[in-house]
């Protein structure tokens, strides 16, 4: 017989919250309390996968009592927005979103279905990296595809890494004792995945990932956007089948692909150093497609009140940082910055820089529980 584990039986928008951010290669568990304080974690660096539920199960018999969950997803598909309670009906309908992030949202239903069945009377609430991005004027949402295309099939630019963009908003706003909705930013996340956003007064009006995470820059492992007729040829000249295709395009390119080595900033910078050719060209190739990530988001702004970093590459990787800010002359960005690996928030340009520039630690899990409190609280007060 399933055994539920006991919740809390205090509000959950005061009380202790589990942040479940599953990965394509990871899972972070996360127990806050009121106050926003982690008092308890697990992290694992391997793909969730049939041990999932033992390693949540084992976390929530050594942590103090939950009132509630948060679920970070990176797609809602395209009926799913806003931090949503789970329920049956909201279940199946993440099942749709599945097939528009395979390597990223099957791990997380699957950490999902077990926190259902561990805390069976806990509300669980799910979060997406795409409700950042659900109010993208119409231009940069759409694609230069036949209209009956784009309405039968809903293609549209989702655009990912929200959780992200709104947590580093904030605390932008903050360093620059500004509100957020008087600036004009652009955000950059550096990490596995890689993408930049184009912040107006408090709301994205561009971003350079689209129907799925593997549009934009080049990544750790991801190829980035590729001229769709070379994939067209790949198939119908080259033979190659569309699973072998989407398998290199996610998980042997980018970074790794360029370099043969390694998806890695941190061995690629070492191995550059060390007369590695193919490191150099990967750190040059993959520096130059995050500066036209940002000049072209930055297309979507008035001025440019500052320039983000966030994400372990972001954050951990002063010379990605400064080899991007070095060329970016034209929008009034400059480097010398501070090489520091960055653990709280942070301005690295120096005084007086025309536009600054902002290191901000990624925050997704302080942005799931902040956004679960939220919709619980609001849930609390129309009863």
């Amino acid at each position: 017989m399933d055994v539920g584990i006991m919740t809390t039986p205090a509000s959950a928008t005061a009380s202790n919250l589990l942040v479940v951010d599953a990965g394509s290669s990871s899972l972070h568990l996360s127990v806050l309390d009121g106050d926003g304080r982690e008092v308890a974690a697990r992290h694992e660096t391997e793909a969730p996968g049939s041990g999932t539920r033992q390693v949540i199960e084992e976390l929530l018999r050594e942590a103090p009592p939950v009132a509630a969950t948060g679920h970070r997803l990176v797609h809602g598909g395209p009926r799913l927005f806003g931090p949503t309670l789970v329920d049956d009906s909201v279940r199946a309908e993440l099942d749709r979103a599945a097939e528009l992030a395979p390597l990223h949202v099957p791990p997380a239903l699957a950490a999902l279905d077990a926190t259902r069945q561990l805390l069976p009377d806990a509300p669980h609430v799910v979060c997406f990296d795409t409700a950042f991005h659900a109010g993208l004027p119409e231009p940069a949402r759409v694609y230069g595809l036949p209209r009956e295309w784009t309405d039968r099939y809903g293609l549209r630019r989702y655009g990912f890494h929200g959780l992200s963009y709104a947590w580093a908003l904030g605390r932008a706003a903050a360093l620059l004792d500004r509100p957020p909705g008087e600036l004009h930013l652009v955000i950059a996340h550096l990490g596995g995945g890689c993408s930049a956003c184009a912040v107006r007064e408090g709301r994205s009006v561009d971003t350079t990932m689209g129907f799925t995470p593997l549009e934009g820059m080049v990544m750790s492992r991801r190829s980035g956007s590729v001229d769709p007729g070379l994939l067209l040829w790949l198939q119908t000249s080259a033979g190659m089948a569309p699973e072998e295709i989407a398998g290199k395009l996610n998980r042997g390119s980018g970074l790794l692909g360029l370099s043969g080595t390694s998806g890695d900033t941190r061995d690629l910078v070492r191995s550059a150093a060390d007369g590695d050719r193919r490191a150099a060209l990967a750190l040059d190739v993959f520096t130059l497609g995050v500066r036209r990530g940002i000049a072209g988001c930055a297309a979507s702004l008035d001025r440019l009140d500052a320039l983000v970093f966030t994400g372990e590459i972001g954050c951990d990787q002063p010379e990605v940082r400064e080899a991007v800010c070095a060329g970016l002359g034209v929008l009034g960005v400059t480097g010398g910055l501070r090489p520091v690996n960055v653990r709280q928030d942070t301005v690295v340009s120096p005084a007086g820089a025309a536009v600054p520039v902002l290191v901000v630690p990624t925050g997704e899990g302080q942005q799931v529980a902040r956004e679960t409190r939220s919709l619980l609280t609001r849930h609390a007060g129309q009863k």
